[in-house]
């Protein structure tokens, strides 16, 4: 797709860091010139980042100085592989926390690191990418499980495309806290069991009810709980290495249940195989897993280690050239094509604003108007082509419903302050013009903020030269930028009156953003020595897909 990775001809390192509420974990990758990567390092460290959080939705701030801790050591050892990049990402405990900005803020501050919280959809997504992209599923269907101190999230499907994703409030420190807060030292007994498995049961019903007539040809568990049982069940009921590695039957896991619920605390962290430090949450954890295991009827889970920060690396690895994943459309071109589609938006005027956008983008990079790169770029693509969206609810004021439909949608492969930015985007596509006062950014930096703005004026502008949604102006672009006036040329074979009107009735707010004034100066296709690249091939690729492949699924 446009505006993918480049590797560069001397390789690059980049770090993935995934905070999540039991344990901070990152992987730290080579990227090389021939399009390969290779593993640097693997590491993983307790920090409890949400214990005593979920009563209040508050993360202590003894809880936010451990986190701080670990990430501000990771981040150096990173540095000494030669690690240029962070890719960092926050779980459950810091997207339910009220004062989650204190969080990221002190990330910035001591681990100089930006963290972007992601949704329950986007962690169940970018864990299924993590795990699927490691196994080879053939044919199979798999059932993927993912157990954390805050959420569990599951997902269903095969090797190149999930069909189900979900995220519960279910997690090994919530559960613990809930319903174990008041006896940690002591056994824990059958009625209090039954009491958590009934909540998870509830909790569950309305997804199992979906999943139970899909076919499961394989479950697969990915978290360190899961992982965690599995050990003690290879070591405590199999010492003689009779199970396989890695498997965990839902007949032993029973086993297991009635052994560690029959212990205090400290005796537990002496069972055979088990994690000291995840005694005190494990129970809640099996839990979890046994109750889904039961009412999907599985009988056995393998275990993997791969996970989260593995799906944050195949993700970047899809917006890197040379190495496509999952067929034509990328998960944000998906997502972005489905919502648009699922509003009944107007897709050839959507192309259109797009394009035009694009061009304008492009062209004003030419000219020295602004210096953002491919990030910005594919935001600028996505945001015009969402820009109406909101036309679905009301046509008046629907640059507001767009903003609303946007900041609330599930948009798969994006983080909460992208899909930010493009609701912002699209909300100033008309009417008021925008200002940094107007924009409903208040945790974004100056410079962000004005990201927005900018992109925001462009399509505007391409909008306006789509005023008319007839597709009259085949190219504009920026050609002369002088210190108070830059140029935009307009090329249309017909007259577009309209749209030069539109265009001109932006010159204020232009202005303002740039500090420029905007000459618009109209010229014929037949003036102009250009190829012509209003074709499906040079058309914004989730357009070009769309239009190549149909209705998205």
């Amino acid at each position: 797709m446009k505006g993918k990775k480049k590797i560069g001809a001397t390789g690059r390192i980049v770090a993935f860091i995934d905070i999540g509420t039991n344990s901070v974990r990152m992987l730290v990758v080579r990227f090389n010139p021939n399009h390969s990567y290779s593993v640097l390092s693997r590491q993983k460290q307790q920090a409890r980042l949400g214990e005593g959080e979920f009563d209040d939705d508050v993360i202590t701030p003894e809880a936010i100085d451990r986190a701080c801790m670990v990430c501000r050591k990771f981040v150096e050892l990173a540095k000494t592989f030669g690690a240029e990049e962070f890719v960092a990402v926050a779980t459950s405990a810091a997207r339910e926390a009220t004062n989650q900005n204190i969080l990221l803020e002190r990330f910035r501050e001591e681990v100089q690191i930006d963290v972007r919280v992601i949704s329950g959809l986007e962690e169940a997504r970018l864990i299924y990418l993590g795990v699927a992209s490691g196994m080879h599923l053939g044919e199979k269907q798999a059932f993927f499980i993912d157990i954390g101190g805050g959420s569990t999230e599951i997902s269903l499907g095969g090797q190149q495309q999930f069909t189900l994703l979900e995220s519960f409030r279910l997690g090994a420190i919530r559960l613990t806290g809930m319903f174990l807060a008041d006896n940690p030292p002591g056994p824990v007994r059958p009625d209090q069991y039954r009491v958590i498995q009934q909540y998870v049961r509830n909790a569950i019903i309305h997804t199992v009810q979906k999943i139970k007539n899909q076919k499961i040809d394989l479950a697969v568990g990915s978290s360190g709980s899961i992982m965690n049982l599995a050990d003690i069940a290879a070591k405590a009921l199999h010492p003689e290495g009779s199970l396989p590695a890695g498997v965990l039957t839902c007949r032993d896991l029973k086993k297991i249940v009635e052994i560690l619920c029959s212990l205090p605390l400290e005796e537990r962290r002496k069972v055979p195989g088990i994690n000291p430090e995840r005694a005190d949450i494990i129970i809640a954890g099996a839990v979890i897993l046994e109750t889904f295991m039961k009412e999907l009827a599985l009988d056995s889970i393998t275990t993997t280690g791969r996970g989260l920060q593995d799906g944050l690396l195949m993700d970047y690895l899809s917006r890197m050239e040379d190495f496509p994943l999952f067929g034509t459309l990328s998960p944000r071109e998906r997502s972005v094509l489905q919502l648009g589609r699922s509003c009944g938006i107007n897709e050839a005027h959507a192309r259109n604003v797009t394009r035009l956008a694009l061009e304008i983008f492009d062209s004003a990079k030419d000219v020295k108007l602004h210096e953002y790169g491919d990030n910005e770029r594919e935001l600028l693509e996505y945001a015009a082509f969402l820009h109406d969206i909101g036309s679905f609810i009301s046509f008046t004021n629907h640059h507001a419903h767009s903003y609303y439909i946007i900041k609330n949608s599930e948009l798969l492969g994006f983080d909460q302050k992208e899909i930010d930015m493009m609701a912002n985007i699209a909300r100033f596509h008309r009417k008021k013009k925008p200002r940094k006062k107007r924009l409903d950014l208040p945790d974004f930096a100056d410079h962000e903020q004005g990201t927005v703005l900018v992109l925001a004026m462009f399509v505007r502008l391409a909008e306006s030269l789509d005023r008319s949604h007839a597709g009259l102006v085949q190219h504009a672009e920026f050609v002369r930028a002088e210190k108070n006036e830059i140029v935009l040329d307009i090329i249309a074979e017909t007259d577009c009156q309209l749209e030069i009107w539109g265009a001109e009735a932006e010159q204020r707010a232009f202005e303002k953003v740039f500090g420029r004034h905007l000459k618009i100066e109209v010229i014929a296709p037949s003036s102009v020595n250009r190829e012509d690249t209003n074709d499906e091939d040079t058309l914004p690729v989730p357009l070009a897909a769309a239009k190549k492949n149909g209705p998205a699924r």
